[in-house]
């Protein structure tokens, strides 16, 4: 039997992730992620999106790790035109819930979030849920899915996502 993860481990790590998001330091973001770990944002302004599927629909991101890799090299690279001048971010996360903790050490967790992003003087503000599957590890926890669900209906005035 796994031992049982506390909510403020769990919101630890968490903050640990907004902060290496926020600092850009994705190498080691992507590191949180287990080695089957996905990170999905589903459409907008769809019905029951925490429980959409992937392979029913076209998602914003469904990204497995070999594309979270991948999408980070991109992302740290000058010639990554999207991102040079970097955003920058910050992301705020609340709310935070264990909703389950299996004996394997998988818990499902939620929180919500506020993300605000600037670059070039544009002003975005993104806001959701966050379904997450953390695995607890011997190495600490690692994501094993993260989803976030936006909670906007278009993303105009936005226009683009940041991780």
């Amino acid at each position: 039997m796994a031992a049982t993860v506390t909510r403020d481990e769990v919101e630890n790590f968490l903050y640990r992730e907004a902060r290496l998001l926020d600092s850009r330091e994705l190498k080691q973001w992507e590191q949180l992620f287990a080695d089957d770990g996905r990170y999905l944002v589903p459409p907008v302004g769809i019905e029951r999106a925490a429980e959409a599927d992937p392979t029913q629909m076209l998602f914003l991101v469904a990204d497995d790790r070999l594309r979270i890799s991948q999408r980070v090299i991109r992302m740290l690279k000058p010639s990554a035109h999207a991102e040079y001048p970097p955003s920058r971010t910050r992301h705020l996360v609340s709310n935070v819930e264990i909703l389950r903790q299996d004996e394997q050490g998988r818990l499902r967790v939620a929180a919500c979030f506020i993300v605000h992003r600037i670059r070039h003087r544009e002003i975005g503000v993104y806001m959701g849920q966050y379904w997450y599957t953390l695995v607890n590890t011997p190495d600490g926890l690692r994501i094993a899915e993260k989803r976030a669900c936006l909670d906007l209906d278009v993303l105009m005035p936005q226009g683009a996502l940041a991780f």
